[in-house]
Order: structure tokens, then sequence, then C-alpha cells
């Protein structure tokens, strides 16, 4: 579980997401406007509050990282966790199923 989480952990912050940055209510209708897509790791480089050592940090790790293969290594956990859940219960039959078409 704790080796899923370290995979997630860096899957979410160099992965890329679009951030809503203003929201408003006309009426009955919400009015959404999000900034340019990048990844956390992005707007962390262009922010002033971030030294220029841990930018550096930061490069060196999202460069040493292959994204495709650490999906692959989350999905080899989450299986792994799911059998070990099947074993014990197996009435949740579809519940493997919802979790991988998402």
């Amino acid at each position: 579980m704790n080796r899923l989480y370290a995979y997630l952990r860096l899957y979410a912050n160099f992965s890329t997401v679009m951030k809503m940055t203003e929201k408003k209510r006309i009426g009955s209708k919400v009015q959404k406007k999000h900034d340019d897509i990048k990844t956390p790791y992005q707007r962390l480089l262009e922010s002033s509050y971030v030294s220029e050592a841990q930018k550096e940090r930061l490069t060196r790790l999202y460069k040493a990282l292959d994204l495709f293969h650490l999906r692959q290594k989350i999905t080899a956990c989450q299986r792994k966790l799911f059998s070990l859940q099947k074993k014990k219960n197996v009435k949740n039959k579809n519940l493997e199923e919802t979790v991988w078409n998402f």
C-alpha cells in the first residue's frame, strides 16, 4: 500500500492538470475559467516562492521519471491489492471492473 501511494504521489505531481482560476454563477448556470494545462511540477518551476535548489532537485527527479512505466507500476500495485481483497471477499466482483474503467 505504501509503494502504491509513493507511485501515485509522483504520478500526480508530474501529470497534466487543468487548474480552475475562476468560477461565476450566472443565474442557474456556472461559468468556469481554467488556466493553461500544466503539471504541478511546471507550476512550481514558474513560482517565485520555490528556491533554485529545490527547482533543480525537482528537475532531476522529473528527468529520471518515465510516466508510462510509473503508470504500469501503479496498475500492478492496484491489481495486487485487488487480488488480496478478492481472496477475502468474493462478493465485490464488479468493483475491480469499475476501477479499471476510469
